[in-house]
């Protein structure tokens, strides 16, 4: 089980309270806003599988010491700044893709996107 950064949980519960309180007070607005509500509360019942974020984050953490890399030593191997690498491995920021690719090339790693077809689609059907 991954743990979400505290970052994330904070602003995963701040969208969560301040969608739940729209949907209180605005009685036009309440299907949609029970739906973005819906969308938090299935985001926030796969945290124990882990994000995908924090587990991209982890295997960047994880292959850069496994290396014997200091953060700096990656960030100019792949063209950024160790803040940059500080702020990734601690999921304070998504990374883009370009930059993951740079960072697997620097972690002699190969990088690969998936797209996996839901289990059950939107709407409830499988």
């Amino acid at each position: 089980m991954t743990a979400l950064p505290v970052n994330l949980t904070g602003i995963a519960v701040l969208l969560y309270s301040e969608i739940e309180m729209k949907e209180r007070s605005e009685p036009k607005g309440r299907r949609r806003a029970a739906m973005a509500l819906e969308r938090v509360r299935e985001r926030l019942a796969g945290a124990e599988d882990g994000w995908l974020f924090a587990e991209i984050a982890d295997q960047v953490a994880s292959n850069r010491r496994a290396r014997g890399l200091s953060q700096a030593e990656l960030a100019a191997l792949c063209g950024t700044t160790q803040s940059a690498i500080a702020r990734l491995e601690s999921g304070g920021r998504p990374p883009r893709i370009d930059t993951l690719l740079r960072i697997a090339n620097a972690l002699d790693c190969e990088l690969i996107v998936e797209l996996r077809p839901r289990t059950t689609r939107k709407g409830g059907t499988s």
